[in-house]
C-alpha cells in the first residue's frame, strides 16, 4: 500500500532559490473533483514522463497514494479533455539531508508558491527552513485537486485558510 506522508508550507521570500538542485515542469489535470474522496490525477513531467495517480487523505498529514506510470501521450490527450488542470515548476533541494520541492504555479494559481517536505513517519522531527510561513499540512483547499477546480485566484488564502480541515 502506498502512504505518503508529507508537511506543506507557504514559502515567503525567494532565500531558497541558491539551493535549487533540479527544476521540472508540471502538467496536472484531475479527472474527478471531489476532494474529500479520491482524487485521480494525471501528470507530466517536462512532457517525456507521465503517470496516473490515486490519492486520499487518511489525515492531514497522510494520503494514500498510488502512482503508475502511463504513455506520455495518453496523459497529454487526458490532460487536453480534463476540465481541472495546473501547471507548475517544481524545484529540488536538498536541505539539512532531507529532500524539499518549491512549487511555483502559474496561471489562476500564480501568486502561490508551497514548499513540501516527505516525511518517514508522522512524527519525525524537521527544521522548517526561514522561507518557509504558515504551514498548510491538512488545508484541503489548498491541495492541487482544490486549485485546479477553485484557483487560487478566485478565493484569497486568507479565505482557504479559515476553513482549515484535516
Amino acid at each position: 500500500m502506498g502512504i505518503e506522508i508529507e508537511r506543506r508550507f507557504l514559502v515567503e521570500n525567494e532565500d531558497w532559490k541558491s539551493q535549487v538542485i533540479l527544476t521540472e515542469d508540471f502538467s496536472q489535470a484531475y479527472l474527478n473533483s471531489n476532494i474529500d474522496k479520491w482524487s485521480t490525477r494525471v501528470r507530466t513531467i517536462d512532457n517525456k514522463k507521465a503517470y496516473l495517480t490515486l490519492k486520499s487523505s487518511i489525515n492531514g498529514l497522510m494520503n494514500y497514494e498510488f502512482e503508475y506510470s502511463i504513455p506520455i501521450k495518453d496523459a497529454m490527450q487526458l490532460i487536453k479533455l480534463s476540465k481541472y488542470k495546473i501547471t507548475k515548476t517544481r524545484y529540488h533541494l536538498k536541505i539539512n539531508h532531507k529532500n524539499w520541492v518549491i512549487d511555483l504555479f502559474y496561471g489562476s494559481n500564480s501568486s502561490l508558491k508551497i514548499a513540501e517536505i516527505e516525511l518517514n513517519d508522522e512524527s519525525e522531527e524537521i527544521q522548517v527552513p526561514s522561507w518557509c510561513g504558515q504551514e498548510i499540512t491538512g488545508i484541503k483547499s489548498l491541495s492541487n485537486a482544490s486549485l485546479a477546480k477553485t484557483p487560487i485566484s478566485k478565493l484569497s488564502i486568507k479565505d482557504r485558510m479559515e476553513v482549515k480541515e484535516s
